[in-house]
């Protein structure tokens, strides 16, 4: 009973968090329902497991952010065309 009420506290805890920083909370649902998921797996420590998820998701989240923003400050410029190798034509000895 009393690790359902903990469990029930931390979820509620956790609600209120992500309430209060939207904009922070990207990443930290979806790496908590991982996180519990594979925490009552490994041995009924689903809380736990949601907390370290919420954490790693969130981080994923924060790096993609700033990979994203850091390819869009790069300018764009045109692809380059690498040089194609020059051959003699066909039927002519190439001079050495």
């Amino acid at each position: 009973m009393r690790a359902k009420q903990m469990a029930a506290g931390a979820l509620i805890g956790l609600a209120l968090l992500i309430a209060a920083n939207g904009a922070e909370a990207k990443g930290c649902l979806k790496g908590a329902a991982v996180g519990a998921v594979a925490g009552h797996v490994a041995g009924h420590h689903a809380v736990v497991g949601a907390a370290a998820g919420c954490a790693i998701g969130h981080h994923m989240a924060k790096k993609k952010q700033q990979e994203q923003l850091r390819q869009q400050q790069q300018p764009s410029s045109p692809p380059r065309q690498q040089a194609q190798p020059q051959h003699p034509p066909t039927g002519q000895q190439a001079t050495v």
